[in-house]
């Protein structure tokens, strides 16, 4: 059944909406439980906005920024890595109001429930640094994905956008290292999703080939739409199809419109994103996330109680009530399942 006359908000209603990137304020912020105002010092995301949005579950990402390659820089984005990821933990609630959730099953279970999910996860390779023990780390605090590298290449691959600060060239690796084709096997191992967000056009690529379950990007546009670094180009988009994985589509303003602004950019132009893959490679490989508290927002899907929004736009445009489940959290919840049933039959 197709969308039209269909009642957007009503439907939005019944969605496990999940988004796949989302950021946390760190060392400190104001409290999740906490309805902050939006603006420089309040939360883009938090329970209260995403209980008035409709917004069910969200990956939160444990954010290392790149820096030196050295041992005392792995050992402090390591502990890092490790202090977010329990701050991102105690977002679970003894009441029920939100509950961390750390495989799809445990997703749907807290959304019968009328709990929020969190979903852990861990952006940037460099929280590693060249220990492929510390994966396993990650993964027993819950989280689900490893965005490879941020912005500055590190010890697992190169990035889209090196930093000439840290001493980067174009390319340090040729794509991925040695470790980095290691650390896509550890994941696989682990259960855990690889995130191409951030990386070069040959390390994506190569991490597609190597990797025995779906890759994705969770966080990045459509670079023929929005000609930056960092968003996935055809070549990216088709090798993420053929791979079985996906890209959710960002809600950072500049990487969906060229030179956009929050204020300039509307919930259509993002939507124009996601209907580009669906036109290119299938509706399957394609999501929706937000980097709300990490630069994500536009006019009309400012915070996480907007996300209803979203949905008025795609129902306008077409798309069944089926097709919008798969959309906002059903894609994701299929890789995660992919990269459950490799860990264990591996």
């Amino acid at each position: 059944m197709m969308a039209e006359g269909m009642d957007a908000a009503a439907l939005h209603a019944t969605l496990l909406a999940l988004d796949t990137h989302i950021d946390i304020p760190w060392p400190a912020g104001p409290d999740f439980f906490a309805d902050t105002p939006r603006d420089q010092t309040g939360r883009r995301v938090d329970l209260p906005k995403m209980r008035a949005g409709g917004m069910k579950a969200g990956c939160f990402a444990a954010y290392v920024p790149q820096g030196p390659r050295t041992p005392d820089g792995w050992e402090a984005a390591s502990s890092r890595a490790l202090a977010m990821l329990d701050a991102i933990n105690a977002m679970g609630r003894q009441d029920g109001s939100a509950r961390v959730a750390s495989t799809a099953d445990a997703v749907e279970a807290a959304h019968r429930d009328g709990a929020t999910a969190i979903i852990p996860a861990v952006e940037n390779g460099h929280a590693m640094g060249e220990d492929l023990g510390l994966l396993a780390a990650f993964r027993a605090k819950g989280a689900r994905y490893l965005t490879l590298t941020h912005n500055g290449h590190n010890a697992l691959a190169d990035s889209s956008n090196p930093r000439k600060d840290l001493g980067d060239a174009e390319t340090l690796h040729g794509g991925l290292s040695e470790l980095g084709r290691a650390a896509v096997g550890e994941l696989n191992r682990l259960g855990m999703l690889v995130d191409v967000s951030h990386v070069s056009r040959q390390g994506a690529l190569q991490a597609t080939m190597l990797s025995r379950t779906p890759v994705l990007a969770t966080h990045s546009c459509i670079r023929a739409l929005c000609d930056v670094a960092r968003n996935v180009d055809d070549l990216m988009l088709d090798a993420l199809r053929d791979c079985e994985g996906m890209v959710n589509i960002t809600a950072v303003p500049s990487f969906v419109r060229p030179g956009g602004r929050a204020d300039g950019v509307t919930v259509s132009d993002y939507v124009d994103h996601i209907d580009y893959v669906v036109k290119r490679c299938g509706l399957a490989h394609v999501g929706i996330s937000s980097d709300f508290d990490g630069g994500g927002g536009f006019s009309g899907w400012r915070d996480a109680s907007e996300s209803g929004n979203l949905t008025a736009e795609l129902v306008r445009r077409g798309y069944s009530a089926a097709e919008i489940a798969a959309l906002w959290g059903g894609n994701f919840l299929r890789l995660l399942r992919r990269a459950e049933e490799a860990a264990d039959a591996g």
